[in-house]
């Protein structure tokens, strides 16, 4: 049988379906008979690394990932793998997982007070815990593995070694992945457990705030749009050192971190206030993860900053699509209208361990203004963007004061909103009508727009190039589609914004208008490399999946992987495996015909062997095969003497 598991990075999941299985008992040590009723108390649960050594963090829960938030802590092993892993409590080893993503290889030990402490990146089980899984593995012929277990096949005591450190999975440096989950599988804030080796006298840190207008009638220093501003410090506390031109609905985001004693990580603030005058408009508190929402951290950072600069802003307001459950407390939705009188605006940030920082602005009431002295100027004569709900054009003065939008057979003629010193802006409501092309003097640009796709409903777009089928659950908010098509060297669907992100998969059928094996599949251009959608093929339409808008191609791969041995005797096996374009599917291997398990690192690219029984060396035919995603196959062979 194939040991076969998906090493694209963007489908590895750490929970997968599994089967219960049981095994002879075995335990540890005695569970000391004062640790049998377990309270919550903080004090019970020991550090898992070195109990008694202070530790740097490299992470901590809330932490705003890329796509989800940080379920527990990083703790660092000071570059080391192979640091004891010790049992934070009592209990029973429920679960243990492998795999080549996430949280790579696992042990998750359920206590009796119902709460499950997780252990992530580890190098290796203790010798016990070990042999079982290998031996799974050879029965289940996979390296990936689910493991639940019942209370008596592997019973710990608090402080029993039960792992060693790692780099397994997800992680680009070795530490431990440590979590508290609930009894409902929710991840508990390791911080507040009282950890003595985990010092933090340290404030959160502010970098940004960024202020956005949220409708077309609403101006931030008399524009329309998004902007950043760096606060500075002083004793402690950070400010914007002069008030802000205001008027109609603000939204305000902040780009910040926590920091522990002594470290340079950037952690996760887990409570942010926000304040305008004496009223408490906003409240976002992190104080436990549940990872069927995870991805909705897409609603709660700036998407598009994320997407554009790497930057990710916390939004202090509750935006569309955004069911997050971290707002106990907010008045509204946090966004603060600004009419005739100036707001004072305090922003509060505190972390686990109750240091505070606060941020300090103003909004100054100001009716717009038709001439922007302070607007940047324009370096294209003629050029839009969407923001929200919203088109802004920009074009410069020598194009004239006025706009031609095109809608199909319709044309309209729009007045400038405002201006700046060599450009005028002007602004559209997407929710009204979707324009196909814009002129000014003798310049025209094409939008592109195709059609208004709401959320929260099946809807499903269709055309001559495409068909894409959204499902019930597919956007956080609506989106204005736009697609566009291209052929020179090769036929690219261009189709949707980055600035848009995607909950759950669209299903897209590419209608080419060129002739195609089946051998062909689709690839998104990230501007780096192409990443594998994969695709069947039916009456000369390609359909796939994806969580992501983008440039879509059609590429035939013909290489197969490469395989390079790096040791091949009778203790070891080992290789380096590699793929030029669609990703390695699977591999195998055996030995005299038997199924060899293979263990993997896609960090380093290495596959290795691990012997069913250590005393029995390696010896007679081995065969290694790898197959990448589009089928192609490379077969090593050697005799070991």
């Amino acid at each position: 049988m194939k040991s076969c598991w998906n090493l694209r990075l963007s489908n590895y999941v750490v929970f997968v379906l599994a089967l219960t299985v049981s095994s002879s008992m075995a335990q540890f040590s005695a569970p000391e008979d004062h640790l049998d009723k377990v309270s919550n108390n903080a004090s019970n649960y020991l550090f898992p690394v070195e109990p008694g050594t202070p530790n740097l963090l490299a992470g901590t829960m809330g932490e705003l990932r890329s796509n989800h938030f940080h379920s527990g802590i990083d703790v660092r092993t000071n570059g080391r793998i192979g640091v004891p892993i010790l049992s934070a409590q009592q209990g029973y080893v429920s679960r243990i997982s492998i795999s080549t993503g996430g949280y790579g290889n696992a042990l998750y030990i359920t206590h009796p007070n119902g709460h499950t402490t997780v252990y992530g990146h580890l190098d290796r089980f203790e010798k016990r815990i070990a042999d079982f899984v290998r031996k799974e593995q050879y029965r289940k012929k996979s390296f990936d593995i689910n493991l639940y277990l019942k209370p008596g096949t592997f019973d710990v005591a608090r402080g029993d070694t039960v792992a060693f450190s790692g780099n397994s999975g997800g992680s680009s440096g070795p530490h431990l992945h440590f979590d508290i989950r609930d009894k409902n599988n929710e991840a508990l804030n390791p911080l507040l457990f009282n950890f003595g080796e985990v010092v933090d006298n340290t404030p959160p840190v502010v970098r940004k705030i960024a202020l956005r207008t949220m409708d077309i009638n609403s101006r931030i220093n008399d524009q329309f749009g998004r902007f950043e501003f760096y606060v500075t410090e002083v004793d402690g506390n950070y400010k914007l050192p002069y008030p802000i031109l205001a008027s109609g609905t603000i939204g305000v985001e902040l780009l910040g971190y926590d920091r522990l004693d002594n470290s340079r990580s950037q952690c996760g603030i887990n409570l942010i206030e926000m304040y305008a005058g004496n009223d408490r408009i906003f409240k976002q508190e992190i104080d436990k993860v549940n990872f069927g929402d995870t991805r909705n951290i897409l609603t709660l950072m700036d998407y598009t900053t994320l997407k554009t600069s790497g930057e990710r802003f916390n939004k202090l307001y509750i935006d569309d699509g955004n069911i997050l459950s971290y707002y106990g407390g907010s008045t509204g939705k946090g966004m603060i209208t600004v009419k005739a009188e100036d707001i004072p605006i305090r922003i509060a940030l505190k972390d686990a361990y109750g240091n505070e920082s606060f941020v300090n602005l103003s909004l100054k009431a100001s009716e717009p203004a038709k001439e922007v002295v302070a607007m940047t100027s324009a370096n294209k004569l003629l050029s839009y963007k969407v923001i929200e709900n919203i088109l802004e054009v920009t074009s410069k003065r020598e194009l004239g004061d006025s706009i031609v939008a095109y809608f199909g057979k319709n044309i309209e003629y729009a007045a400038n909103t405002y201006s700046g010193k060599n450009q005028h802006v002007f602004l559209f409501d997407l929710r009204k009508k979707l324009p196909d092309s814009i002129r000014a003097g003798n310049q025209i640009i094409n939008t592109h727009f195709k059609d208004m796709i709401p959320s929260g409903i099946i809807y499903k777009y269709y055309s001559d190039l495409m068909d894409i089928n959204f499902s019930k659950n597919s956007l956080y908010d609506t989106v204005f589609l736009r697609v566009q098509y291209k052929n020179k060297d090769r036929e690219v669907f261009s189709i949707g914004d980055s600035i848009y992100p995607i909950n759950s998969s669209l299903t897209i059928t590419l209608k080419p208008k060129g002739n195609y094996s089946e051998r062909f599949s689709v690839y998104r251009n990230t501007g780096r490399y192409f990443q594998y959608m994969g695709g069947s093929w039916a009456n000369g339409k390609i359909t796939f999946s994806t969580r992501e808008f983008g440039d879509f191609v059609l590429l035939e791969d013909t290489n197969a992987p490469s395989i390079i041995k790096m040791a091949v005797n009778g203790a070891a096996a080992r290789f380096k495996i590699r793929d030029d374009l669609s990703g390695i599917s699977y591999y195998e291997a055996t030995i005299n015909g038997e199924w060899l398990l293979m263990n993997y690192d896609y960090k380093t690219n290495m596959i290795w062997a691990e012997r069913k029984d250590s005393k029995v060396p390696l010896k007679g035919d081995l065969s290694v095969k790898v197959v990448d995603y589009a089928g192609n196959e490379n077969i090593y062979q050697e005799k070991i003497p």
